[in-house]
């Protein structure tokens, strides 16, 4: 999937010219900016290498993408690629043998390239099964989005998350455990600061790892040049992370105005996840999902809702992110998670730059992807209709693009020019 071929193949196995040009849609570049009808994107070489006037669009290999929107390939700065969105998914993580777990997490991968999610982090796998699936991807075995993989995150001993954690206490064995996960490859690093929903005996609201471990472990991940990501949700872990220099606070339930305030100072990203509360909440006991995560569940969603909308309001940089593979939040589109960042009050295109733009950025990746525009991946999305008047437009893919290679291509021969 890294782009770079002299020729490239498309789903129906024809040879395509060394360029290709897509006109005919209106384009929605990921910055922000209004929607621009009459471009021509041009790809060469796994890369945007143009956006002009149609009329001046270089030969080569025409798709026309008529009546459609043409936006970057999303983003999902939230997954775990090696859960499976059951009702119960730590079962089958702890149970199944790990040829089965790697074989289904590359197939998660393949259905979220093909929802046209072309970039995902993942933050907590089995095993390091996830890095197997990352290099795979990379080494062009199947269709998948990029992945950047954080290992296994570090939370204290009993704490949220030890089920498929790294647990430490106290700063020294927190760098280790830092150390441990660059060791073998992560590109990210995941703290467990607060508690959460999917772990029996500990509360959302409860602070856990302390200012000194978080300290530790931002420390160590920066000497290494690595991003510190954190599922905080109580306000004081919150509070904590950001005043150690956290790059993301994921979930951020508990946000009140203060908090907001130092995350605009401090610049941190919010990774809100909404959806996966709402599933669980939604699906309940009856669809077969532990008691103990249904009652955590409802009984964050309207602090959670509430978080989200003060941050809006007060400016805090939000990054997408769906926390795919949790109880019925499956891998794949990110519609849902889209929606109910609208619903609490992101506009449509504050929305896909969270999923575009603002994402690549809370990653590292913003000279990279997020944006369609001259140097950029040619991670690319062709939908029908306007998913700023609609944001269900998304679900109607018509064409992706990763690194340049056609993952999807459902133009039919009226797409060819």
């Amino acid at each position: 999937m890294t782009g770079g071929a002299a020729r490239r193949g498309d789903p129906d196995g024809e040879l395509m010219d060394d360029r290709l040009v897509l006109v005919g849609a209106t384009l929605i570049d990921g910055t922000g900016a209004p929607p621009e009808a009459g471009r021509a994107v041009v790809v060469a070489r796994g890369l945007v290498t143009d956006v002009v006037a149609a009329s001046r669009a270089p030969s080569g290999t025409v798709l026309r993408l008529d009546g459609l929107s043409l936006l970057p390939g999303l983003i999902n700065c939230h997954v775990h690629l090696c859960l499976g969105g059951e009702a119960d998914p730590v079962r089958p993580l702890l149970d199944d043998p790990p040829a089965l777990t790697a074989l289904k997490a590359a197939l998660r991968a393949r259905q979220t390239v093909e929802a046209g999610v072309t970039t995902v982090r993942d933050l907590g796998g089995k095993d390091y099964l996830e890095f197997s699936v990352r290099r795979a991807i990379a080494e062009r075995l199947f269709p998948g989005p990029r992945v950047l993989a954080a290992g296994r995150g570090i939370c204290m001993t009993g704490g949220h998350g030890w089920w498929f954690g790294r647990e430490a206490d106290g700063p020294d064995d927190v760098r280790k455990a830092v150390r441990e996960q660059l060791k073998m490859g992560a590109d990210v690093i995941k703290i467990f600061a607060t508690g959460g929903v999917m772990t029996p005996g500990v509360e959302p609201g409860s602070p856990q790892l302390t200012e000194a471990e978080i300290r530790a472990a931002i420390e160590e991940a920066r000497k290494a040049g690595r991003r510190v990501a954190a599922h905080a949700q109580a306000a004081s872990g919150i509070r904590a992370c950001l005043d150690a220099g956290i790059t993301s606070i994921e979930h951020g339930v508990y946000l009140d105005q203060d908090l907001v305030a130092r995350m605009k100072q401090t610049g941190a990203y919010l990774v809100p996840t909404l959806i996966a509360p709402h599933a669980i909440a939604g699906g309940g006991e009856a669809a077969g999902i532990p008691a103990f995560m249904v009652r955590k569940a409802r009984a964050v969603l309207e602090a959670h809702g509430r978080g989200f909308e003060l941050a809006v309001r007060g400016g805090v940089l939000i990054a997408a992110g769906t926390d795919a593979g949790t109880p019925l939040n499956p891998h794949g589109s990110m519609l849902p998670e889209l929606r109910f960042m609208i619903q609490y009050g992101l506009s449509p295109m504050d929305a896909l730059r969270a999923a575009t733009s603002s994402a690549a950025a809370a990653l590292g990746l913003e000279r990279e992807v997020g944006r369609v525009a001259p140097g950029f991946a040619a991670d690319l999305l062709a939908v029908e209709g306007d998913p700023l008047a609609d944001i269900d437009a998304l679900a109607r893919v018509r064409l992706v693009l990763a690194n340049g290679e056609p993952v999807v291509n459902r133009l039919g021969a009226a797409g060819r020019g």
